[in-house]
């Protein structure tokens, strides 16, 4: 049977094809109705195949990379302006992990100023807070070293990890951020915490930390090997250092009192995710002797690396003293 149809129109939302679109052969009854009706001119898409005659948005008279209808006379000024040695008289480098909450605001509140500036590389990390995992940290050392201020000095440079110093060693995180940066003074927590601790005049001291007992383990031995005695160690069992920064600083107040023995001269609090340098002056206040916490220690290291020797008794009383020898 031979169709009486040609092409049908094409349906509602489908553009016409090329040759056009084919009315019925059959002349319908109210073909003329149209005659009777307004002219209106509507717009008709392009057929397929086709382009428009410009892009949807875009002004007809708009020229886009034509830099040549560009009429700003720009001149380039006869000498260049005297240039400054640094942006800032000082340059501390700070290495920290990528789950750091606490040692960026800690060191904005205590080390820089206006000479002062302090640069930030965050290198990989992935709890728990085992000596494992901290341990697989030293390779990134070097690498996060180098990218702050490539091919600048810095006045001194920081890991701040305490748990993952003792775990891989002073000696191994020095010879790795100096192999980016020659030179440079490292700064460890736990180094840091030995001569605050010393310059205090410590001898026997407690220590509190955060991590579980199998991470506190390489921190007595640490201590000890520096020729503290240990008169007490306390620890939280705590696995994440996210958790870690969420101790309430008044909290650690109460926990100091706790945790400090009567025969020790001194506190060290371990952990750079602790808001542990909040809190010193109310855990000195508390326990009615030196509190040394890692954070607090390393800015007052690196301060007194750059010159700074200005005291700070709102951040405790180690923040008073000389770098020493």
């Amino acid at each position: 049977m031979l169709s009486l149809y040609g092409a049908p129109l094409c349906p509602a939302g489908h553009l016409p094809h090329l040759g056009g679109d084919w009315l019925s052969r059959l002349i319908s009854p109210i073909c003329n109705i149209g005659e009777q009706a307004l002219s209106v001119k509507l717009p008709i898409s392009p057929r397929v195949g086709e382009m428009s005659g410009r892009t949807e948005g875009v002004p007809e008279s708009a020229d886009v990379g034509k830099e040549s209808l560009v009429t700003v006379d720009i001149r380039l000024h006869s000498t260049r302006p005297a240039l400054d040695a640094r942006p800032l008289q000082k340059r501390v480098g700070l290495i920290i992990l990528a789950t750091d909450h606490t040692t960026e605001p800690d060191f904005r509140r205590m080390v820089a100023s206006d000479q002062i500036g302090v640069y930030v590389a965050r290198i990989p990390y992935a709890n728990p807070t085992t000596p494992d995992n901290l341990r697989k940290m030293q390779p990134s050392l070097t690498s996060g070293a180098a990218l702050i201020l490539p091919d600048e000095p810095l006045d001194a440079i920081c890991y701040s990890c305490t748990s993952a110093s003792v775990v891989i060693g002073d000696a191994e995180i020095e010879a790795a951020v100096q192999a980016a940066k020659p030179g440079v003074p490292v700064v460890t927590p736990p180094m840091a915490g030995v001569r605050g601790l010393k310059a205090l005049g410590a001898a026997t001291i407690s220590i509190l930390t955060p991590y579980t007992v199998e991470t506190s383990r390489p921190m007595a031995a640490y201590f000890a090997a520096h020729g503290f005695e240990i008169a007490s160690f306390t620890c939280l069992g705590f696995e994440d250092d996210r958790e870690m920064a969420r101790i309430a600083p008044a909290t650690l107040v109460d926990l100091a009192r706790e945790a400090t023995d009567a025969q020790a001269d001194a506190l060290f609090v371990s952990c750079t995710a602790l808001r542990a340098a909040l809190a010193v002056v109310g855990m000195e206040e508390a326990i009615g002797r030196p509190v040394v916490t890692s954070n607090q220690a390393t800015a007052w290291n690196c301060l007194r690396l750059c010159g700074d020797d200005e005291p700070r008794a709102e951040f405790g009383r180690l923040m008073t003293l000389p770098l020493g020898q």
